[in-house]
């Protein structure tokens, strides 16, 4: 007797049906808010009980001829090519390191990402608190680092130096994962051939490590970038934009007039400027660094 075939169950893409609750998520918490916001940088509106009163193109004319607002996307230039540069090496040379296999660089790893655990408002407290010119650690150890007064958050030009110093201890152990990820993914192979050749570490690290990790370090810029841009928890706890408007960068300014001034029709145009902003910034990294070319599944190759 001739047995029956079995029918194999059919294996493909999922239908479209799947992507429903998702799509209906994006659009009701993502396009939804940013339309809406879109239309109220044209209108007029307190944001308490009255209705939004449309104003035109107002807010964006103000908008073009605010002096506040030119200093705060100077200062945000200022903070995400700060954050960049303390984070990005820093970060590379750490995951880098603690791609290895030894016991101790594990345990290691584990303590330099306890920043990422905390919450951004528990840690600009605690640094709040660590730089109070009174009664916190930098008034003892202010004179030793060359400040006598130890009032850094006081200053405009140490109190921003604080707010990048602050954003990039809390967030240089996330994009030390992401090279840590990425320097696993190298083959053993290219190490082993490099020796072969006669090639020290810090060779191997220029020739092989680095152009390796090139789609990690362009990922890791991205989020970097927006995240800087977009910064704002840490500079409302550690400074409130302070002293006067020294810290006072978009994200806090939009803060700042649609919830303390209550124009919401002009702290709208702000936020839909910065979106544009920081999406642009994005786009164009990655474009002119070439990682849409990069086909390959495996890091580097």
């Amino acid at each position: 007797m001739k047995q029956a075939a079995t029918s194999s169950p059919r294996v493909g893409r999922p239908g479209i049906a799947w992507a429903v609750p998702g799509v209906l998520f994006f659009v009701l918490f993502a396009v939804g808010p940013m339309l809406l916001v879109v239309y109220l940088s044209f209108t007029n509106w307190d944001g308490l009980g009255s209705f939004p009163s449309v104003s035109g193109t107002g807010n964006w004319e103000r908008l073009w001829n605010d002096p506040t607002m030119r200093q705060a996307i100077n200062l945000s230039l200022i903070l995400t090519a700060a954050s960049w540069l303390i984070q990005t090496p820093i970060a590379l040379l750490l995951g880098v390191w603690s791609a290895g296999r030894q016991k101790n660089r594990a345990v290691l790893s584990a303590i330099f990402f306890l920043p990422l655990l905390a919450s951004s408002v528990a840690l600009a407290l605690l640094w709040k608190s660590l730089l109070d010119p009174n009664f916190g650690l930098i008034a003892d150890i202010g004179p030793w680092i060359g400040l006598e007064h130890g009032n850094v958050l006081g200053d405009g030009t140490t109190a921003m130096a604080a707010v990048a110093f602050v954003a990039s201890w809390q967030f240089i152990p996330f994009h030390t994962l992401l090279y840590q990820g990425g320097a696993r993914q190298i083959p053993k192979s290219f190490y082993e051939a490099a020796s072969i050749d006669g090639a020290n570490g810090l060779r191997q690290f220029f020739s092989i490590t680095l152009p390796q990790l090139r789609n990690t370090i362009i990922t890791s810029s991205v989020l970097m970038v927006v995240g800087a841009l977009t910064f704002f928890d840490t500079v409302l706890i550690l400074t409130e934009g302070g002293p006067g408007t020294d810290t006072t960068i978009v994200p806090y300014l939009m803060y700042e007039t649609g919830f303390q001034a209550y124009d919401m029709g002009y702290a709208s145009a702000i936020a839909t400027t910065l979106v544009v902003v920081a999406t642009a910034v994005s786009l164009v990294m990655v474009r002119i660094s070439g990682f849409t070319a990069m086909r390959s599944t495996r890091e580097g190759m």
